[in-house]
């Protein structure tokens, strides 16, 4: 059934730029996902999805620099931001049903999948799974994973990779400033702070104060990162991608140490075809600002026009990408202020 209602429109600040707020149809409910639209309204469709304790106003800075020329479209993934209350079962596997669900509501053709860090997962995933209504991949630092190491079982393998996210889960908050001076205390953002980074912790914010928690439901994180992993299909998934795609690297790592997820002698290892995945590195940026640093973001935005054909594009290496068919989307009159992984 369509609803006619006129699409909010969301700005954070007076600094970011606005965009809608929807909620569509998915098995379980709602998922709430973020539109930037392009000027013209036949311009190519970004489908993006964020990493596993983020939310879609990770992708916010990438919108900006896309300058109007695409339409961006991030979902809130399940279990976290205005998608929280979504049931499971979780897993990256649900995640491409709810992305082909979206895809097939909004008619895309021909879109980007993009996704960063656990979201680049799910975009390889989805785009072995469901490739019909996509064109290309644009990986942003992850998607490509490694054995994991043997001794260790996956609970401690998911702490020894993302324990401070995990902790962060079970943390309360006095004040929305309280959450922000523990991010502006993280390495990653050590002189990389800015509106688009405020925007994207806030959001992550629920409850009330003095007692302010993280929306992302630690279930669905704990699965979802076990799978990304361990589980044989999801890290096979980039390897049996027919689909073209890329791989942006960052230079720097979660805490901004020297050493980041990925380099060249890791990627030489893992015996990629460099006719169906290129790997670009994206300098002087660590795991979080390749995304919502301004250097990062504008080199990811020029990847993603290049990958849609667009005029203007980049397929450059180093830090210095539609409007649905009326009814397809569901305006969500309440709207909700991970941070990262």
């Amino acid at each position: 059934m369509t609803r006619h209602a006129e699409v909010p429109r969301r700005k954070a600040t007076p600094e970011t730029d606005p965009y809608e707020e929807l909620g569509v149809p998915v098995s379980g409910g709602e998922l709430t996902l973020l539109r930037w639209p392009a000027a013209d309204p036949g311009a190519p469709v970004v489908f993006a999805m964020h990493g596993i304790t983020a939310n879609a106003l990770s992708w916010a800075r990438v919108a900006h620099h896309l300058a109007g020329k695409a339409t961006l479209i991030a979902p809130d993934l399940r279990g976290r931001g205005g998608s929280r209350s979504l049931p499971g079962p979780y897993g990256i596997a649900a995640h491409a049903a709810d992305v082909a669900a979206v895809a097939e509501a909004f008619g895309l053709q021909g879109a980007v999948l993009a996704g960063h860090s656990m979201g680049a997962f799910v975009s390889a995933f989805t785009g072995v799974h469901h490739p019909g209504r996509f064109a290309s991949l644009v990986l942003v630092d992850g998607g490509l994973g490694f054995p994991a190491p043997t001794q260790l079982d996956p609970d401690a393998l998911l702490d020894a990779v993302i324990g401070p996210a995990m902790r962060r889960l079970a943390m309360t908050f006095p004040d929305r400033q309280a959450y922000r001076d523990y991010w502006q205390d993280h390495p990653a953002f050590s002189g990389a702070w800015s509106p688009w980074a405020d925007a994207y912790i806030q959001r992550d914010l629920v409850g009330a104060e003095p007692r302010l928690r993280s929306s992302c439901v630690r279930d669905a994180v704990r699965v979802d990162g076990t799978q990304v992993l361990c589980d044989p299909e999801v890290l096979a998934a980039v390897g049996r991608l027919k689909l073209p795609a890329r791989l942006l690297w960052a230079d720097r790592g979660l805490m901004d140490e020297p050493q980041g997820l990925y380099d060249e002698q890791r990627l030489a290892a893992a015996g990629l075809d460099p006719a169906r995945l290129t790997t670009h590195r994206v300098a002087d940026v660590n795991h979080y600002t390749v995304l919502i640093g301004d250097d990062g973001a504008r080199t990811v935005a020029g990847h993603l026009l290049d990958a849609a054909g667009v005029s203007g594009g980049t397929a450059g290496t180093s830090g210095r990408l539609g409007r649905p068919p009326a009814g397809t989307g569901l305006p969500r009159e309440g709207v909700v202020p991970d941070a990262g992984e």
